[in-house]
């Protein structure tokens, strides 16, 4: 009897186990309505780019779209959302569009174009944008934003202003080619890869002594607002820049050339790099940086060559600007920028101050 009420108790207690290990695991296991919010998919986070534009040009930050507390930047200030900046005076949509979803970390980022107000009624001033929105439980939480206008309208509405970056980038029409690429997913890189290639540039062009590590292909090309920067064809009878003459680096010379020319002194620091999208999918990597002159002592460099020159901006600057590679095999194919000028030593509105001041990589997530 006693060996019976003992195996009968044996058996309760294993059940018992049973049961609360069941009951644990069960606990353990998120049921199906707690299960969080997918996550967008490419076509997804474009059209919160839409989206975020068309409530830009009506002025509207509509509540359906925004979060309560979304943080919003413009050329690095922050200011209140929906009335104030390009909020303020959009008129119209251009036709130059760029995505680039990172649907890793549910941000989106972006280069198009916009008409806003002048003191002409009627008349859209082109400007590019560049923007970085994020994305959270279905509405925008951050949005950072670098609006590109015309220097000239600041100092002579009337005036008819040369090309801008934002005619210039409309006349591109759609983004090359070869960014709209899908890589083979057996030859995509890590977002780290990635990211690490892209900053081999910023760290080469700032070290500037020729001798780096410069991961371009043959036919890598660069522009900037819109302008071709590398490999520009020598008019009838020009006679192509000799590297080891030249004092200045030159346009007709491809990537890889002119940064082993050494001649591109002029940019003494690259900081605040932030890296806020990548597309794996399309190889493409997108950027923002600030390109910092510091004037002194910098504008005294040797050449890779060994010859002594002085020369770049007399006076300290910075370029603010966004920044997009493609990255293809291990190598840099092609490079758009959209900048501006702003005061130098300029924060982005999203960095401490020792952050906006290193050269060290920034991934946003």
């Amino acid at each position: 009897m006693r060996m019976k009420l003992f195996a009968i108790s044996a058996i309760t207690l294993l059940l018992f186990i049973a049961v609360a290990c069941q009951r644990e695991e069960s606990e353990n296991t998120a049921p199906a309505s707690a299960a969080p919010q997918s996550n967008c998919d490419r076509a997804c986070l474009e059209s919160y780019i839409d989206k975020y534009m068309d409530a830009m040009l009506a002025h509207n930050p509509d509540k359906t779209l925004f979060d309560e507390n979304c943080r919003f930047t413009e050329n690095g200030v922050q200011l209140p959302l929906g009335n104030e900046g390009l909020w303020a005076g959009m008129v119209g949509k251009g036709t130059y569009k760029f995505y680039v979803p990172d649907i890793e970390t549910q941000q989106v980022a972006y280069i198009g174009t916009a008409r806003e107000e002048t003191a002409t009624p009627g008349v859209g001033n082109p400007v590019v944008i560049a923007l970085r929105l994020k994305i959270g439980n279905g509405l925008i939480t951050e949005a950072e934003q670098l609006v590109i206008r015309p220097e000239s309208n600041l100092f002579d509405p009337n005036r008819k202003p040369a090309p801008s970056a934002a005619e210039n980038i409309e006349k591109m029409g759609a983004p090359h080619p070869v960014y709209m690429e899908v890589i083979p997913p057996e030859e995509r890189p890590s977002r780290e890869e990635m990211i690490k290639i892209a900053n081999m540039y910023f760290s080469g062009l700032q070290r500037n002594d020729g001798k780096g590590v410069y991961p371009f292909s043959d036919d890598c090309d660069r522009y900037e607002n819109g302008g071709r920067a590398t490999n520009v064809p020598l008019r009838p009878g020009q006679k192509r820049p000799d590297p080891l003459k030249e004092t200045v680096y030159s346009s007709a010379w491809g990537c890889k050339e002119q940064f082993q020319s050494g001649l591109m002194h002029f940019v003494s620091r690259i900081r605040d790099r932030r890296f806020v999208a990548v597309d794996r999918e399309r190889g493409i990597v997108f950027t923002f940086n600030f390109f910092d002159h510091g004037a002194g002592k910098t504008r005294y460099f040797k050449t890779p060559d060994g010859r002594d020159l002085v020369a770049g901006p007399t006076e300290p600057w910075t370029w603010q600007q966004a920044e997009l590679f493609k990255i293809e095999k291990g190598n840099i194919r092609r490079i758009e920028a959209v900048l501006q000028r702003c005061p130098y030593g300029m924060n982005s509105g999203w960095s401490t101050y020792e952050q906006g001041m290193s050269e060290d990589i920034q991934i946003i997530k």
